[in-house]
């Protein structure tokens, strides 16, 4: 199977708001060069800043299953 052209990045607000938006980046184009960096609207902040890339883990992508209470066994005399 081929590999993805594509790359799933967050552009992540340097406002510190906690925004972030989801974009696509073709790994050919930006072979070599630096990390994507763009100014967008960062409606928190009510604002266009600037928005720096950071890797998406592949472990958010899965979802999360949720933890299994753990039932207590009381002991009957």
């Amino acid at each position: 199977m081929a590999k993805a052209a594509k790359e799933t990045v967050f552009l992540v607000s340097s406002a510190g708001t906690g925004y972030f938006y989801i974009n696509r980046k073709n790994k050919k184009k930006f072979k070599g060069e630096g990390k994507l960096s763009l100014t967008k609207y960062d409606p928190i902040a009510r604002k266009h800043v600037s928005f720096d890339e950071k890797k998406l883990s592949k472990l958010s992508k899965k979802p999360q299953k949720a933890a299994k209470p753990k039932t207590e066994e009381k002991a009957e005399e």
